[in-house]
């Protein structure tokens, strides 16, 4: 297993499979992982799980456990498409206000939606 991806996988199970930002459930090797939410496969991609980089690379962020979270796909495209990407305690402070707001993800998404996390850092 490529070093990201061990990363990656360490990172989701040390946040018991949610996203750091907006603290809904991911899927890791399948979709199907989010059936007992009621979700179909479409509408689970968004929760892909993706390892998110906090320092991001292009400004010298490495591949060490330290700098990479769980995020789900819909976040991380979030936050790194934006010209200057906010820290990740701004960032997941700005996610959980569009979800109280109902403004982030598909309404069918949505649903899903929990208590946010203390930090977007990940645990150990």
């Amino acid at each position: 297993m490529p070093k990201l991806q061990r990363l990656r996988t360490d990172a989701f199970h040390a946040q018991k499979g949610r996203c750091c930002y907006c603290s809904l459930p991911m899927w890791n090797a399948s979709p199907d992982e989010l059936k007992p939410f009621g979700l179909p496969a479409r509408t689970a991609n968004p929760l892909r799980c993706t390892a998110e980089h906090l320092v991001a690379q292009q400004d010298g962020g490495k591949d060490v456990a330290g700098n990479i979270a769980a995020a789900c796909w819909l976040c991380n495209q979030r936050r790194h498409k934006r010209k200057s990407p906010p820290s990740p305690e701004a960032y997941q402070a700005f996610v959980q206000k569009r979800l109280a707001k109902g403004k982030w993800h598909p309404p069918g998404v949505a649903k899903l939606r929990v208590k946010p996390r203390a930090s977007p850092r990940p645990a150990g």
